[in-house]
């Protein structure tokens, strides 16, 4: 099959069933989507009904969110065991990511890669100089702190921006190595930037040590691992005196009334978070065990997705193509992942039953 993708560039994130349909003239709706992570299990029960009892008062339309997004703010500190001060909320990560990059000068960045695209193109546009640093597949892209702060000094670094899990491998990299990371950076007065998006799936979070240490901001996601993204909440945890800096430049009523009524449900959820860990773990293990079989090599994510390299004959371009148009499942290309090289794909952890389609799929065409 022809290669398209040098005059038809793939979406720059997953989920975008739209876009690629209708270049391949399909039906979006019948596309199975492996390349955006959210929680196959769907948003909690509780989310559904927070928000039709919301909507059942026209208050909830009518009248402006509440500026401060107090109850918001005290639902996401209780649920971390911190103080609300510490807490920063807007609509998705990027939007606090800028302003913590607004909030401070700033001039050198280290950016493990490959890496999240949104990472570089933030930095840049904030006009913050972007250090690049090469993880190693042959270490499972884990971060190797000593050798990071080496990089840092050698290249004088005001700040580094992290992720863990990682992504997009998922590797985790264990609390006893960030913390000595992040403090080690922190007495050469170097700001930490930590994005624990789909931290959820472990127990690795640092926002304790982020209410703590000035020189750390931690950013969580509110919506993959509820199944809400459509809903855009994210928040950063911080020293109090950072959080008064950030919100000067967060815009005014980021979180709509019903998304703040929704995240509060699931963050109350307790059932749901651990029914999904559980489940995710048990999925993720079958899928690398038949991935396995198929002589893909993946590698140890703590996440609800799987880096996969495929053996060097085969050709990833045409792979992910006819999983599209022969088995409607779009499955996530890494070419915009810096420095990650040819030869992998990306997918979600999904149900069962998707799982299975996907790994028939695979079968059929490695064959």
């Amino acid at each position: 099959m022809n290669n398209r993708r040098s005059s038809n560039p793939l979406p720059l994130h997953g989920g975008q069933l739209d876009h690629v349909a209708a270049r391949y003239g399909l039906d979006a709706a019948a596309l199975v989507d492996f390349s955006a992570n959210i929680n196959p299990d769907g948003p909690p029960a509780s989310v559904w009904s927070a928000i039709q009892l919301a909507l059942t008062n026209v208050r909830t339309l009518t009248m402006y969110p509440d500026l401060e997004l107090t109850k918001l703010k005290t639902a996401i500190a209780q649920s971390c065991g911190i103080s609300a001060a510490t807490v920063v909320v807007a609509n998705g990560f990027v939007p606090l990511l800028e302003a913590a990059l607004r909030s401070q000068p700033l001039q050198r960045c280290l950016l493990p890669v490959p890496s999240f695209s949104e990472y570089r193109r933030t930095l840049e546009n904030a006009s913050v100089a972007v250090v690049p640093y090469g993880l190693r597949s042959e270490d499972d892209f884990r971060y190797q702190p000593d050798e990071m702060l080496n990089a840092l000094l050698a290249e004088g670094c005001d700040s580094m921006l992290l992720a863990n899990p990682q992504n997009p491998s998922g590797v985790v990299c264990e609390l006893e190595k960030m913390i000595h990371l992040i403090k080690a950076a922190g007495e050469q007065s170097v700001t930490v930037f930590l994005d624990e998006a789909f931290v959820d799936y472990s127990s690795n979070s640092l926002v304790h040590q982020a209410a703590l240490h000035e020189h750390l901001i931690v950013f969580r996601s509110l919506t993959k691992f509820f199944a809400v993204p459509g809903l855009r909440v994210a928040y950063a945890v911080c020293v109090p005196s950072r959080v008064q800096k950030l919100n000067r430049f967060i815009s005014p009523w980021p979180v709509t009334t019903l998304a703040s009524e929704a995240v509060r449900a699931a963050l109350d959820d307790e059932l749901y978070a651990e029914q999904s860990r559980l489940g995710n773990q048990r999925r993720r293990s079958w899928l690398e065990r038949e991935l396995a079989h198929l002589k893909i090599t993946t590698y140890p994510s703590a996440a609800n997705f799987i880096l996969l390299r495929f053996p060097s004959h085969v050709d990833v371009s045409v792979v992910w193509e006819k999983m599209m148009t022969e088995h409607q499942i779009v499955l996530r290309s890494c070419d915009n992942f810096e420095k990650l090289g040819p030869g992998y794909l990306r997918i979600a952890v999904l149900s069962e039953q998707a799982n299975e389609r996907l790994i028939a799929g695979l079968k059929k065409i490695l064959e």
